[in-house]
């Protein structure tokens, strides 16, 4: 059964839309990892899309702030004008939704899925010295996660712990070797941070054991042009184009 994996929507739904269109008769069900809003300008749209048609979802750190589950006193200015945004914003339903998403690690068809790291959600997982407490205490062989918005993961092995990309460090599909241990981030729907402004997903397949990284262009200028007529700031709109 191969598997759509979305992360890090972050209420873009000209994004999306376009991953969808790109994924169509690839995957038989619908993961996300969390961050349905925050950021973007459509957060109702996006998290009554995810509602109608994910089979299993997470929260993200954005998804607790603009639901009051978590403070926002320690995200820059521009997180908390946007969370501020989304509250005001957001429907009762989805704002009941959100408040109730389910923590990580959730267990599906024997891989994991977690938002920031299977230690604390709200983790950092960037460099193989943030991976490497996690060696003792990874239960599922492929365990998915986001909160970085950079496409790729690692690969834990017995010599030690290697960063994967797309395009440079390995091919755009992934095997998964049966002895090793994999922490694999599908990258941002969103807000891509890895310098590559297009949309980021995965398809992950369990019975081949294939990962593949895909992108998608999408509409840059209707999103961020949502985000100027919300009023939110700048710098939102513009870090779109950079994909970072």
């Amino acid at each position: 059964m191969p598997y759509l994996i979305l992360s890090d929507v972050h209420a873009n739904r000209e994004a999306l839309e376009a991953v969808i269109r790109d994924a169509e008769g690839r995957y038989d069900q619908i993961l996300c990892l969390g961050d349905l809003v925050g950021y973007g300008a459509d957060p109702n749209h996006i998290v009554d899309w995810v509602r109608q048609n994910a089979n299993n979802v997470i929260r993200g750190n954005h998804d607790k702030v603009c639901v009051d589950i978590e403070s926002i006193g320690d995200y820059n200015p521009a997180a908390q004008a946007s969370a501020e945004w989304t509250q005001a914003v957001l429907t009762q339903e989805n704002s009941s939704y959100l408040r109730n998403l389910a923590r990580g690690p959730l267990r599906v068809n024997g891989f994991d899925l977690v938002h920031g790291s299977p230690l604390d959600e709200d983790d950092y997982l960037i460099s193989p010295g943030d991976v490497a407490p996690l060696r003792g205490v990874l239960d599922a062989r492929v365990t998915f996660f986001g909160h970085t918005h950079i496409q790729g993961g690692f690969l834990l092995a017995r010599g030690g712990i290697r960063r994967l990309l797309p395009g440079w460090a390995m091919d755009e599909t992934l095997t998964i070797e049966p002895d090793h241990y994999y922490m694999l981030n599908p990258g941002s729907v969103g807000q891509p941070r890895d310098m590559d402004p297009r949309a980021a997903y995965a398809i992950y397949t369990p019975e081949n054991r294939t990962i593949e990284f895909r992108r998608a262009h999408y509409d840059i200028a209707r999103a961020a042009q949502k985000i100027l007529d919300a009023g939110l700031p700048t710098r939102l709109a513009a870090r779109l184009y950079e994909g970072a």
